[in-house]
């Protein structure tokens, strides 16, 4: 019922679960915890006293769908700054990065103790790596973690792998966020093996690649807008509670409660939204994986048979598209697809 929903509702599928209905959310808890102080004054009692349902709903409906179209237009900068790339302070910014820096090589090292200790037990410790096992276990922060990673099981080890995985490879991609790694590592995924600048050709390659891949990737990026929208609209309605408590007598408990609870919900949004990109990371690497043969048939291109010349090639598209014309780019003409043989009419 839920495929037949989506494929019925197509592209807005995306708009109405990721943006506004986390927007009508957060309108319905403005509305149950914060309105009510704001609308009491002499003479006047709760909104929902005052009208009926039908009025209520009515506008928090109408509130709700012009706030998740606000949003979905502003989703760019609203990803920008929870990515650490908009409104960071260059101070800021850096000692981000560095902490993030630090922490993929703590799990880094973590998992090469695991890996150097279960050789060490099994007996197939090359020599070379006893000076590196020793040099882990003499350090003190990942000895601490260390003596927790023993009493780990499998699954839970593997959980370690899933979260250095959500980090770019290249350490001059490290942003200062774990939202903005986890995107950031999917978003030099083409490059980094195929050397497809994917920022530059997105439109592309989705437009090519098979539409079930496509709209996997859709869906999956979903899921992030939905905590994303949820986070955002908690912590408005956090500060408007908040300012709610200067208001003429206002319901300082019921306040109170709506400052706490999303106040302590926005940290596990936040956390929600890096889990779930692990499935927006898995659709944008098919997407690569398998739209990059009908990407180049498009372009009138033919994939090599030997990675090394594909890496090439796609440098060259990457800058022919990023760049102005230079005399470089016809080395593309390489691995241009020869013309059709024009047939003498009979």
């Amino acid at each position: 019922m839920g495929d037949i929903a989506r494929s019925a509702l197509g592209g807005a599928w995306t708009v109405l679960v990721g943006w506004l209905l986390p927007t009508a959310l957060n309108v319905s808890l403005f509305v149950v915890a914060v309105w009510p102080s704001l609308r009491r004054a002499r003479g006047h009692v709760r909104l929902w006293s005052e009208g009926g349902v039908t009025p209520l709903s009515v506008g928090v409906l109408s509130i709700s769908v012009l706030l998740g179209l606000a949003l979905c237009a502003l989703q760019n900068p609203l990803y920008r700054v929870l990515e650490g790339y908009a409104l960071w302070p260059n101070a800021l910014y850096s000692r981000g990065c560095a902490r993030r820096r630090q922490a993929k090589q703590d799990l880094q090292d973590r998992l090469t103790l695991i890996r150097l200790e279960r050789q060490e037990r099994e007996g197939r410790l090359a020599p070379d790596d006893t000076a590196r096992l020793t040099a882990l276990r003499g350090d003190p922060r990942i000895a601490r973690a260390a003596r927790k990673d023993r009493r780990r099981t499998a699954v839970q080890r593997a959980l370690l792998r899933e979260r250095l995985a959500r980090y770019p490879v290249d350490d001059a991609q490290l942003a200062p966020t774990k939202l903005g790694n986890a995107i950031r590592r999917f978003e030099e995924y083409g490059y980094d093996r195929f050397r497809l600048d994917t920022q530059v050709m997105w439109n592309e390659l989705t437009g090519s690649a098979p539409e079930q891949v496509r709209r996997q990737t859709d869906l999956a990026r979903t899921n992030v807008d939905f905590f994303v929208a949820l986070l955002y609209g908690h912590g408005v309605v956090v500060l408007c509670a908040a300012a709610a408590l200067a208001a003429a007598d206002p319901d300082v408990p019921l306040l109170l409660m709506a400052i706490a609870v999303p106040g302590l919900l926005i940290p596990v949004w936040y956390r929600a939204a890096v889990s779930a990109t692990d499935e927006w990371s898995a659709s944008v690497r098919a997407l690569v994986n398998t739209g990059r043969k009908p990407l180049a048939e498009s372009l009138g291109l033919l994939l090599p048979g030997e990675l090394a010349h594909e890496r090439e090639m796609w440098a060259l598209v990457s800058k022919m598209s990023r760049l102005p014309h230079h005399e470089r780019a016809a080395a593309l003409d390489t691995f241009r697809a020869a013309p059709p043989v024009e047939r003498p009419p009979r």
